[in-house]
């Protein structure tokens, strides 16, 4: 179970219409909504890895604190919510680098993971991988294979397997599930929203049991909250993919959270990941 700990004005839909220069005056939600996923989970008995901007820690390390107080695992989202393919080698390095320590320092706790906003490690970034590795992240979240307009790398593979130089670093890829040799979404966000939840969760189940093989399930704070400001000017497939079913998700997630059995990354993935606590 993993929780990408971001705002609603910081995803890739709507970089077109709001400036991230704009960030600090607009109306932020992500205490109120991360608060409200920790109690879903403490209810549930879960722990998860939340996958958290640097952003956010810098401006809310309360929030920090109370993710590590509770027991899930701390990883990071990046600083900034850029995409990976949008930065120099160095640009990337210097994101990275400053989200782990501004973490580790608030978290007092050690950062082993990261997830590349909107998936966006692939092709354009070889370095990515090392630059990981050398700046002390053990695994990497970031490949969904599957096509996506946004994203996705629908020839990579979709189960764990070790990358960067001398396979120095583990990428742990979202769920997909196939039918009729296409990979086909089975990891949350919109699609957990847009499709019907008996659908979602025939497909996880489909592939714990088929496969044995644990998924992986990801969400947002912002994806529970359906009073968010709706923002002027964007496109309407964006509008359609950000706002669908909000109201929906809380409920669909206390499903998901029973129906299945869920654990931090770190603990998943024992074997390949070493859990710090």
């Amino acid at each position: 179970m993993t929780i990408d700990v971001e705002d609603y004005f910081h995803v890739q839909a709507f970089a077109n219409v709001i400036d991230r220069a704009d960030w600090d005056s607009l109306p932020c939600r992500v205490e109120a909504n991360t608060d409200r996923i920790l109690a879903l989970l403490d209810e549930a008995g879960v722990h998860a890895t939340m996958f958290t901007l640097g952003w956010v820690t810098q401006r809310y390390p309360q929030v920090v604190r109370r993710i590590v107080a509770a027991g899930h695992e701390l990883a990071s989202h990046g600083h900034g919510h850029a995409r990976v393919d949008s930065l120099t080698e160095a640009e990337f390095r210097q994101d990275v680098t400053r989200a782990r320590k501004l973490l580790e320092d608030v978290g007092g706790v050690a950062v082993q993971g990261y997830r590349a906003p909107t998936f966006s490690i692939g092709p354009r970034t070889p370095w990515a991988y090392d630059v990981l590795a050398e700046t002390g992240h053990v695994y990497s979240s970031s490949i969904y294979p599957v096509r996506h307009d946004l994203y996705g790398a629908p020839d990579a593979p979709r189960f764990p397997h070790k990358v960067g130089s001398g396979g120095a670093l583990w990428e742990l890829p979202m769920t997909t599930v196939e039918l009729f040799g296409q990979n086909l979404p089975c990891s949350g966000g919109g699609y957990f929203r847009l499709l019907p939840y008996d659908l979602f969760r025939h497909g996880l189940g489909r592939f714990n049991a088929n496969l044995g093989k644990p998924g992986m399930f990801y969400t947002h704070p912002w994806e529970i909250d359906a009073e968010q400001p709706r923002v002027q000017g964007a496109p309407a497939l964006s509008k359609f993919r950000h706002y669908l079913n909000l109201h929906r998700c809380a409920a669909r997630m206390r499903r998901l959270l029973r129906d299945f059995a869920w654990d931090r990354v770190d603990s998943v993935y024992a074997d390949v990941v070493c859990p710090v606590r």
